[in-house]
Parts: structure tokens; sequence; C-alpha cells
């Protein structure tokens, strides 16, 4: 018989003594956060001299781009969000149990097919430049002015009009608990609607508007075809064509660092806005005190307008536009090429679902059973992901793959005789890798807030019969954990269908999704034959909305 090695020894003792949930969670972490580490040993191998032109030429240009970038969607998202969250949660009018989950709808548009409906929609021969040259009699473009929509403002339109849901969400969620107490203290002091607004409602509200606003960033920094499309140079455009165009890894691995940080910046400044904020959930008393001001007249027609104006062009715009487009294709429309592409996105996406879900599972079990720092900051570690834009996560992914791939066929050459190939990055599995990685966040956070609904006296119950760890886990809360697991799964595998940017720098030759599928189509001007599989997208993209609202239900609206 061998003897034990010191090695396995050291990992049975683990196992024995119960801090298996921390070895655990720190190797997911570990698998999950590889990009990160891979990404700064790229950056740490390249040439001081391409970081020094970079620094030069394309990041200053880069940098500004995306800083107005975000500014611009900070002030119109922001805005859009709180006032439709202030209008929705406080006031009667006409719709508004309607819009208080329609106002969620452009949730559903990825920002790419977004880009790709604006352009029709204002450009010369859509419905609004014609209406123009209709009523000012206008005969050529030369005649009158009109705003590019390719442009940085442009861009600012285009993804404020489909992310300030997130804002609202977050705003909404604040005054629902809080807000109405708030509003009560304002009328009893004799202050106006718009003095209690400005001067407790937002104040109060300052920790869900800055975390509305950041994910609005997030999702914008992650963005590549809306920004190619559009025209707009961001810093992670820039990262893409400098890996693809020009083939130079590091140079985008050192570019990323610098998005890395700001996107670090971004997070850490969320949570210094958060630190001393502390809330009494008074929902209960609130909603038994509390009666919405009826509205009426121009004020009740002017709140219907503010709500319907973000809906109709968040939503409806892109919607109506793929849908005549669609209806234009329609026997065209359902090619080989598209199925083909549709049932790529589904494997992959579901697979990606599974991994995620199971890891999720185990990262929020370890922490539930030992609950220690290093456990909850591997978990944490774990999920960074979503912060990451995609194009971070495939440029951390892609070479230590290949590499690893490379290895693996020298090695069977050298001793078999046999060509491996290019076992992962030949493959879909470096995308589900992806997917797992930018979407961990989204299935933990799910899982996890499960859990918590789950008394821990459950557990001990569970112990004193016997039951094993992982007995109490299988037989006992995965059945009670199901709506969770459902509403994770099915959150990963719709973002993992309209994923872009990590798919557009990872697909392997001869694998095509749906959302590159579109974008190959809309590269080449010929977005209206997309647009049924682009519909079909939006038309699943619905699903979490859906899920969205019914969490929202108890707000007994």
């Amino acid at each position: 018989m061998a003897k034990p090695t010191a090695k396995s020894t050291k990992t049975t003792a683990i196992l024995k003594n119960g801090r298996w949930p921390a070895f655990g969670a720190g190797l997911v972490a570990l698998l999950v956060g590889m990009p990160i580490i891979s990404l700064i040993v790229m950056a740490a191998g390249g040439d001081l001299q391409s970081l020094i032109a970079l620094s030069s030429t394309v990041l200053p240009k880069a940098a500004w781009t995306t800083l107005l970038l975000l500014i611009g969607l900070a002030i119109i998202a922001g805005s859009i969000g709180a006032i439709s969250a202030w209008l929705t949660c406080f006031f009667e009018f006409p719709g508004r149990k309607i819009f208080t989950w329609a106002l969620m709808l452009p949730l559903a548009v990825p920002t790419y097919i977004s880009a790709y409906t604006f352009t029709e929609f204002f450009t010369f021969t859509g419905p609004v430049q014609s209406l123009v040259r209709q009523i000012g009699g206008f005969g050529s473009a030369r005649e009158y002015w009109f705003p590019e929509i390719r442009s940085l403002g442009g861009a600012v339109l285009v993804l404020s009009l489909v992310l300030y849901p997130y804002v609202y969400l977050s705003v909404r969620a604040l005054f629902v608990v809080q807000g109405r107490r708030g509003i009560e203290a304002g009328v009893m002091l004799g202050a106006n609607q718009l003095r209690i607004l400005t001067s407790i409602l937002l104040p109060l509200a300052r920790p869900a508007l800055a975390l509305g606003i950041i994910l609005v960033m997030m999702e914008a920094i992650n963005d590549i075809g809306a920004m190619e499309y559009l025209g707009v140079q961001t810093l992670t455009f820039s990262i893409f064509s400098i890996w693809v165009n020009q083939g130079d890894a590091a140079g985008s691995a050192q570019l990323a660092l610098v998005l890395l940080f700001l996107m670090l910046t971004l997070i850490g400044f969320e949570r210094w806005i958060r630190r001393k904020q502390r809330f009494n959930d008074t929902r209960q008393s609130s909603q038994l005190l509390f009666e919405r001001i009826k509205l009426s007249g121009w004020k009740a027609f002017g709140a219907t307008i503010l709500c319907l104006v973000p809906v109709g062009l968040g939503f409806g715009v892109p919607f109506i536009i793929l849908g005549n487009y669609a209806s234009r294709y329609l026997t065209s429309g359902f090619s080989q090429r598209m199925i083909e592409a549709l049932t790529t996105s589904i494997i992959l996406a579901a697979i990606a679902a599974l991994i995620t879900v199971v890891l999720a599972v185990f990262l929020s079990y370890a922490v539930r059973i030992r609950g220690t720092k290093f456990t909850g900051f591997m978990v944490r570690f774990a999920s960074v992901g979503y912060a990451l834009p995609g194009t971070i996560i495939a440029l951390g992914i892609f070479l230590p793959i290949a590499n690893f791939d490379n290895f693996v066929d020298a090695y069977m050459r050298q001793w078999f005789g046999i060509s491996t190939g290019l076992l992962i990055t030949g493959s879909g599995a470096t995308l589900i890798y992806a997917y797992v990685v930018r979407f961990m966040a989204v299935a933990e956070g799910s899982i996890d807030a499960g859990f918590k609904k789950i008394s821990p006296n459950l557990d001990d119950a569970a112990k004193c019969f016997g039951y094993s760890r992982w007995q109490t886990l299988r037989i006992i809360l995965l059945p009670l954990l199901k709506p969770a697991i459902i509403t994770a799964a099915l959150l990963v595998f719709i973002d993992s269908l309209k994923e872009l940017s990590a798919t557009l720098m990872l697909r392997p030759f001869g694998i095509e999704t749906t959302a590159i599928y579109i974008h190959d189509l809309a590269s080449r001007g010929r977005i209206e034959q997309a647009g049924i599989a682009s519909l079909l997208l939006v038309l699943v993209g619905i699903i979490p909305v859906i899920i969205l609202s019914r969490s929202m239900a108890s707000d007994k609206d």
C-alpha cells in the first residue's frame, strides 16, 4: 500500500475537520477569478513602450469619451429613473398601475439591439426626420439641422432609455420602504411636493440612487455592440480593437487594467456612499397610513406623459421597428443559419446556467454552514465577475486556456503521436466559462437571498435526526430553494443568450450564437434581416422583467 503523502494527509484533515466549505469556496473563487490574475500577468509581461504609446494615443481619447458617457448616463438615466419612481410610488394618475411594471420593460432590450433600432428610427428615412421634413416643407437634409444619432450624445440617449430601469428599481424599492414616512413629514411641515422631493426624498434615496446609477455605468462600460455601431470609442471598445485588429494582447491587458481600476473605483464609491446608511423597514405601517396623492387635470396628464415617454422610447420603439423588420422578412428570416445560431445559444446558455447555479448553491451553502470572514471574502471574490466587462473576462480567459490547449496538444504529439487540437478554445467551453464568471453574482445573489429566508433551525433539527450536511442540503434545503434556483437559472440563461462582448472575442471558428448572428448582419448594414432573431431576444428578455414584477408585488399596487 502506498504511503500517504503530506499533501494528501493535509487535504484529508481539511475535510475531516469541517473546513471543506472554506476550502471549496477558495477553489471556486480561484477558478472564477482566474481572468483577473491572468490579466495582471499579461499586462506585467507587456512592453513598456506599448503602454507609453497607448497612454499618449488611445488612452486619453477613450478615457475622456468613457467619462463623458458615464456622466451623461448618470444625469439622464438617473433623472428618468428617480422621477418615474417618485411618480408611481406617491401619486395616483391614469395608467399608474400599468407603469409600475411597464417602466421595467426596456430591460428586455439588449443595448446593441436598441442602438440598431434607434439608428433606424432617427435616420434620414426614419419616421422622425420624415415628419420633420413634412412639417417644415424641407426637400433634403441640407435644408434643416437634425442631431446625429451616431455620436456620443446619441449613445447617451440610447443607453439611458434602455438602462434607466436599474435606477427606477433601486430608488422605488427604497421609496416603498422609507419614502412614505418622509413625504408624510414633509406634508405636516407644509412643504409642497417638489420641495419634499428635492429636500427629503432625494437625500433619503441617495444610496439607492447611487447603486442604480453605478449599475447603469457598469452595463454601459460592458457594451461593445452599441458603441461600435454608434461610432463611439470607449475604453471597452478600444480594448477589443487593440486585441482583434492589432493583435496586441499585452497592450489590451494593460488598457483593461485601467478599465478594471475604474470599475473597482465605481464599486468602492457606491459602498462609501452607503457606509453610514441605516434604514428601518416601516413599510407595513406606512401602507396603513399613507394614501397616494390623486392628480387631476394637467398634472395627471403630465405624470402620465413623463412615465409614457421612457417606456415608449425605451421599449416601444425597438419593439415596433423589430416587428416591422420581422414582418418584412418573415419567409426568409427563419434561415438555417439563424436556427443553428439560436440552437447553439440555447445549448450554451443552458449549460452555463446549470454550472453557475450548482456553484452558486455550493458557495451560498458554504457561507451558511461556515460563515467565516475568509469564506465570505472568497464568495464575494467569486462574484466580482458581474462588475467586469465581458472584454476583460474574455481577455483574461483566452490566453491561459489557449496555452493549456497548446501544452496538451504538444504533450500528446510527443508521447503518443496524437494531435488533440484545441480541446477547449476550439469548442464552446470558453464561452461557457466566460458566462459562468460573468453571471455568477446574479445566481449567487438570488440563491443567497433564498437561503436567508430559510431558518437555520432547520439545519439544527436535521442534525439532531442524524442527517449529514449533504443530506440536509439535498433532502430539506434544496426543495425549499426551488423558487430561488429557478429564478437564478432563468436569469443566467437569459443573460447568457444576450451576451455579446465576451462572445464576440471568444467564439471559436464555426460557432455562432444569436447575438453574434445579429451583430454580424448589423455590421454589414443588414439589420433588417436579423429582425426575427432580434425580436426573439427581446421577447425572451421579458422573462426577467416578469420575475422582477412579481418580486415587487409586495407593494400592493
